[in-house]
C-alpha cells in the first residue's frame, strides 16, 4: 500500500489498534472548527477516502472564503452550509 501521509487540513489515521483505518478533516476558521472522518471502508481504500476528504475540504473552503463576517464571526447561515457540506451522504 502507498504510504499517505497527512496534509494541512487532513490527518491520516491508520493505527493498528484502533477500529478507524481513514481521513480525518478538521478546519477552523472566526473561532468555529469543523469536523469530518472519511472512514476506508465507507468509501471504498484509502485513495477514495482521502479523494472524498479533499473534495469536502475544497467545497468547504470555498462556502468559508466567499463568506461575509458577521462582527467578525461566520453568519449562522455560513456554519449550516459548512454542516451541510460535512452531513454524511445518503
Amino acid at each position: 500500500m502507498t504510504n499517505y501521509s497527512s496534509k494541512k487540513n487532513l490527518t491520516r489515521f491508520t493505527y493498528e489498534n484502533s477500529a478507524f483505518l481513514g481521513w480525518r478533516l478538521y478546519i477552523t476558521r472566526k473561532g468555529k472548527s469543523f469536523v469530518k472522518y472519511f472512514s476506508d471502508r465507507q468509501y471504498g481504500g484509502p485513495k477514495e477516502s482521502l479523494a472524498a476528504a479533499e473534495a469536502a475540504l475544497s467545497e468547504l473552503k470555498e462556502v468559508l472564503t466567499k463568506a461575509k463576517l458577521v462582527d467578525g464571526k461566520h453568519s449562522d447561515a455560513t456554519i449550516k452550509k459548512g454542516a451541510k457540506i460535512l452531513k454524511p451522504k445518503k
